[in-house]
């Protein structure tokens, strides 16, 4: 299996969970990464080069996907709009096409370097916090979905959802400093972060898509 993988902290919990989980040598032998940007890993999902992965909610339309995904409740300090001219991050469509829902212009900026830029005091507005005030629901910014081996997929995402990963502070100093920020930070964006979509994500989500395909 040849699962898309991106190196986003929001992932950071599923990543470890993933490398727990697949204990035997022949499970980890079946399993292979393709690592990429959001929108590359969505093209990828769609011409089959990969066989599962956490794709943008907008490309998942028409994809078959558990309900494992990326969500936020309220701020979400890693997708963020930027005074200025309006321009697309292009490692993103969900979240260009969030700003675009919201009627709101600006440069999108998104993941570790949205986090940064925020933790160094830049300003910006959160885009999952202006969803929220607009619709009340949750943001779900990306889906675990996939083409192949469905059933070892969805019982993968139902043991990830009833899982409390526990990140060791070896990895977490690692990752806070690849990024420039500390290990404390990096743990207080992580509680910022949801994975288990409940019915008020689920009412979320189908109401981003409605009002993007109106678009």
């Amino acid at each position: 299996m040849l699962f898309g993988s991106i190196s986003y902290l929001n992932l950071l919990p599923f990543q470890l969970f993933l490398k727990r989980y697949l204990k035997s040598t022949s499970a980890k032998m079946s399993f292979r990464y393709k690592r990429a940007v959001p929108s590359q890993i969505n093209r990828a999902l769609k011409r089959r080069a990969v066989n599962a992965a956490f794709i943008s909610s907008v490309e998942s339309k028409q994809c078959t996907c558990t309900d494992l995904g990326i969500i936020a409740y309220k701020k979400v300090y890693s997708v963020l709009l930027l005074e200025g001219e309006s321009q697309n991050d292009p490692a993103s469509a969900t979240s260009n096409q969030l700003a675009k829902v919201l009627n709101m212009k600006g440069k999108v900026l998104i993941g570790d370097a949205a986090l940064k830029y925020y933790i160094n005091g830049g300003k910006g507005i959160d885009l999952a916090e202006a969803w929220h005030e607009h619709t009340g629901l949750p943001f779900v910014f990306a889906r675990l979905c996939y083409n192949r081996h469905g059933k070892q997929i969805q019982k993968l995402a139902r043991h990830f959802s009833r899982t409390k990963v526990k990140i060791p502070q070896y990895i977490l100093k690692k990752e806070a400093k690849k990024r420039g920020i500390t290990a404390k930070e990096l743990t207080w964006y992580l509680e910022h972060i949801y994975y288990e979509m409940d019915w008020k994500a689920k009412r979320g989500l189908k109401k981003f898509l409605q009002a993007a395909g109106s678009r």
